[in-house]
């Protein structure tokens, strides 16, 4: 997830994947002026993770989300002004110090989310920097709700997409995540469209996303994309039940037991048998 969007496998580490941002000396605002390309508001950090794109990667998991996914791992990610701001120039200089250890893993720098397109400007900048000044390979792990927002020439610059698709049925994805998925549908076909390389994620959530007729229908949509390097399949576990209580939040799936390797197993095998490259 993701998404603190969703449970993305970086997840599936706990809270160790987000740090706090000690690092950063956080660039006051303007009163009333917000976010601006330079400037975003950022939930955390990780300088070494391995589940977030190829190699070890440098993420930034930036505030705001749209979609309300019932299994949302960092609710606390959804408001977009409690987040710290910091400029693209000391995000670019933190990371400047794990530059060479990024390339020779092959990895590279990721911005993630809440959803990373609620500050595009922003994101886009920033993944701009690393590539033109520290020369880094970089992704975007996003739902694809707010994918408009990019340009063609934007997509360009981002050398992978991690896209997190919750649901393939609009209803049903309604009831996931509070929104239907028809731009995010549109998203991913404009991804394929451009040959724009993803990585499609899908959280398995036992009673909620295991249904055999929507993951077939969302297979058969994914496995003709060739711009799809593969697809991974993530159990649903618990980790984020108490981010829910602290915020005083109804956890819809309190009760729901974690995905078990026998379902994720049977979810695999659908997208395999329909073409798609699961790993």
């Amino acid at each position: 997830m993701n998404d603190p969007h969703d449970v993305s496998q970086s997840e599936t580490q706990g809270d160790a994947a987000h740090v706090p941002l000690p690092t950063l000396e956080p660039a006051p605002l303007q009163p009333g002026r917000g976010v601006s390309p330079r400037t975003g508001l950022l939930h955390s950090y990780e300088n070494a993770s391995t589940v977030d794109g190829p190699g070890f990667r440098y993420v930034v998991w930036l505030m705001g989300c749209h979609l309300r996914c019932q299994y949302c791992h960092n609710p606390d990610t959804w408001p977009v002004n409690r987040g710290q701001p910091h400029t693209v120039e000391q995000i670019v200089a933190d990371v400047a110090k794990y530059a060479q250890f990024l390339k020779a893993t092959k990895g590279g720098f990721t911005v993630s989310g809440g959803e990373p397109l609620v500050q595009a400007p922003f994101a886009i900048e920033l993944l701009r920097a690393m590539k033109t000044e520290l020369g880094l390979h970089v992704a975007m792990d996003t739902n694809g709700y707010l994918g408009h927002r990019l340009s063609d020439e934007d997509l360009e610059d981002v050398d992978l997409f991690l896209l997190d698709l919750k649901a393939f049925d609009a209803e049903h994805h309604r009831v996931v995540t509070g929104h239907d998925n028809t731009d995010i549908l549109n998203f991913a076909r404009r991804l394929a469209e451009r040959q724009r390389p993803a990585w499609v994620r899908y959280v398995l959530v036992p009673g909620l996303t295991d249904g055999a007729e929507d993951i077939e229908a969302l297979a058969e949509f994914v496995a003709p994309m060739s711009n799809v390097e593969r697809v991974e399949v993530l159990p649903f576990h618990q980790m984020g039940r108490d981010k829910w209580k602290k915020l005083d939040l109804d956890y819809p799936l309190a009760d729901t037991p974690a995905a078990t390797p026998d379902q994720a197993k049977a979810a695999i095998e659908i997208f395999r048998a329909a073409g798609c490259p699961v790993v």
